[in-house]
């Protein structure tokens, strides 16, 4: 693991590290802050998701965690949002498909399926490693994300109930197979047959019969993707009959920017630091 950089803030380490991905056959980048206390002793992990077009870097820039990580003795791991690389499959001019689109799931369609494996990478390469590098306490782990990483994050907590203690979101693509932005990347990945979409869409997830106890998602009003992308009633209505407890709060006048996600941070570390005790 390379060091690609380290600072001091509110007492903890904000790192930088690169690293060589057997599930993504390339050079991949996440970033990790870890609070004061891990110093000592084993801390409760958060993974946070990023959306299209992020890197690790715009949540470690933007989206103000770290006082109050720090605060809670939360460990947070910002990884990229795909592969990266010469070598990697791109579409140059579509920003919804290739790198900074990995929408974590594992592709199985020539291009895509030489690198494009961010489910195994995010669900259990990067746990590896980091379990390995930092003082981690496994048995206390949460996941976040925003937009497509929280599309990302909800199905992967779904996925694996026994490995998350908790779930949240800002803005997530809650139906990712139906959404004008996301279906077309899908099909790409995955093939034509929507069958195989239904393991990376948290409602059909739920539909065919996964579960987790509880999310929480903030969504704005004033987002200009709510309609065409987001339409986080669709997981409402999805869970209707079922035991999942929601959260669903609406932010009036709230875009999708991190101006956004900044705000609401700390609500969303205190939750998911109540349920990991």
């Amino acid at each position: 693991m390379k060091v690609l950089s380290q600072n001091t803030a509110f007492g903890g380490m904000q790192g930088v590290f690169q690293h060589e991905s057997d599930a993504c056959k390339c050079e991949m980048t996440f970033a990790v802050f870890v609070p004061p206390q891990a110093i000592h002793e084993k801390r409760p992990v958060l993974w946070y998701l990023s959306g299209l077009t992020c890197t690790h870097a715009n949540v470690m820039e933007k989206g103000e965690y770290r006082r109050m990580a720090a605060e809670l003795g939360l460990i947070i791991v910002c990884p990229d949002t795909s592969p990266r690389g010469n070598d990697v499959a791109d579409e140059l001019t579509n920003w919804q498909m290739g790198k900074g689109a990995g929408f974590y799931l594992d592709a199985t369609e020539k291009p895509w399926a030489d690198h494009y494996r961010m489910y195994t990478y995010i669900t259990e390469e990067l746990p590896a490693l980091v379990s390995q590098q930092f003082r981690v306490d496994m048995d206390r782990q949460g996941i976040f994300g925003h937009s497509m990483g929280g599309h990302g994050a909800m199905t992967i907590a779904l996925k694996n109930p026994d490995r998350f203690k908790s779930c949240s979101a800002f803005a997530p693509i809650v139906q990712p197979s139906t959404a004008d932005w996301s279906a077309p990347a899908l099909e790409k990945y995955l093939g034509a047959d929507r069958a195989a979409w239904r393991q990376y869409d948290a409602c059909a997830l739920v539909e065919d019969g996964a579960r987790f106890p509880e999310f929480l998602i903030d969504q704005g009003t004033a987002d200009s993707f709510l309609e065409s992308g987001l339409r986080p009633w669709l997981f409402e209505e999805a869970i209707t009959e079922t035991d999942i407890k929601l959260t669903l709060r609406m932010q009036e006048r709230y875009d999708h920017s991190y101006y956004f996600i900044s705000t609401f941070m700390d609500d969303h570390l205190r939750w998911h630091a109540e349920r990991l005790g």
